[in-house]
């Protein structure tokens, strides 16, 4: 938008591999960011998994016959199922939870994802999306976390991120 400086976007100092992560947020309508986890700084762009936060309604670009575009989704590899979203302007609060290999997404107290790096399932679903030129996408790192500013209003608070001891 003209003259709209975003916020940009904001990344952790520290690289996590197993942890605990909470946090509030709500958007503008038609809004898109997402949280993003395991993201290296050895690939050219800021990518990682991204647990999608988005108006599943409204926001523009969103197929939503393609459920991996969906607020809680693994974007664009695994979709979630009927996460609870409140609309925009209201608070939805989300976690996500990194053990091993193994991760869960929750929305609004519901358990909408689980998935396991690596495996065949993560590794079909990255083949058939847009990472699929991108080497080990889908596999569990230590990496950054990152807020992503998407050109659109998000509200971010209560922000509460426990480091776990490596399984």
């Amino acid at each position: 938008g003209g003259g709209n400086k975003g916020g940009g976007e904001i990344i952790t100092d520290a690289e996590f591999g197993d942890f605990e992560l909470e946090w509030e947020w709500k958007l503008a309508p038609a809004g898109n960011s997402g949280l993003k986890y395991f993201v290296i700084e050895t690939r050219d762009e800021a990518l990682g998994h991204e647990y999608q936060m988005i108006d599943d309604e409204r926001a523009p670009g969103v197929d939503k016959g393609n459920p991996k575009q969906l607020t809680a989704a693994f974007y664009a590899v695994l979709a979630p199922t009927a996460p609870p979203l409140k609309p925009p302007g209201e608070i939805n609060s989300s976690r996500v939870l990194v053990k091993g290999n193994h991760v869960k997404h929750w929305l609004n107290g519901a358990k909408v994802l689980e998935y396991e790096c690596g495996s065949e399932t993560v590794k079909a679903a990255v083949a058939g999306s847009k990472f699929k030129n991108k080497p080990g996408f889908g596999n569990k790192v230590r990496g950054h976390i990152l807020l992503q500013d998407h050109n659109s209003e998000v509200w971010f608070r209560n922000v509460k991120l426990r480091e776990l001891a490596p399984h």
